[in-house]
């Protein structure tokens, strides 16, 4: 499950070390220590990592098809998460040291700066090929975060982009070796930790104001 460290001005909340997708439980762990992270003072910002070959493989959808009846909840709940970590009053960094995939490569770009692997690991959103379509909410989120070229390559064709190809596509503002993606991110968030407070919140609200409404729509979440 989900852990949160503090080093300094910069809380670390690693994923785990398994696929990281979302079940209803690493959700509401995720939300758990983004509370913490927004509820303190001071300077902070906030890198997200994870341990081993994945940083997200996205929904749980072996929990979603066993509780079907859930769907609208589980999906509202994922849309919550998106939104919370968009609109974070704090500089927020993804170190993306594994496959980042679907929801999971989402949550990533929800982050201000990305940290890729350069040599191993791929980012991709496989929803065209897997016949899952973008809600509302995923599609506003991705187009708010990418150019509308990579965005157009990256959902309708759902290639897998490799850390030198998603940083010349920006969807990862640096690519480094294994042992680098942690500590670059690291140094990243603790440059920008004095940003930190209500001023940077509302400056992401403003900025990402379309995202975040179709993200907490409740009565558009459907597949």
């Amino acid at each position: 499950m989900p852990t949160l460290d503090r080093q300094g001005d910069v809380f670390v909340l690693d994923l785990g070390d398994t696929e990281n997708r979302f079940h209803p439980d690493w959700i509401t762990s995720v939300s758990v220590a983004l509370e913490e992270v927004e509820q303190s003072e001071g300077p902070r910002a906030l890198v997200t990592a994870a341990t081993g070959k994945f940083f997200s493989n996205g929904l749980d959808l072996e929990w979603l098809m066993a509780h079907g009846d859930r769907h609208h909840e589980y999906v509202a709940a994922v849309h919550g998460l998106f939104a919370r970590v968009l609109s974070l009053p704090v500089i927020t960094v993804a170190a993306l040291q594994g496959h980042t995939f679907a929801a999971g490569a989402m949550l990533s770009l929800a982050h201000d700066f990305r940290v890729m692997r350069a040599d191993r690991g791929f980012w991709c959103l496989p929803e065209a090929e897997i016949n899952i379509p973008f809600t509302p909410g995923m599609s506003a989120l991705i187009q708010a975060r990418l150019t509308p070229q990579t965005a157009h390559e990256a959902m309708a064709t759902a290639r897998r982009y490799g850390g030198h190809d998603a940083l010349a596509a920006a969807i990862v503002d640096r690519a480094v070796d294994e042992d680098a993606v942690r500590p670059t991110a690291i140094e990243i968030a603790r440059a920008q930790a004095g940003k930190a407070g209500p001023t940077l919140g509302t400056i992401k609200t403003r900025m990402y104001g379309p995202a975040l409404d179709a993200l907490r729509d409740k009565d558009a979440v459907a597949s």
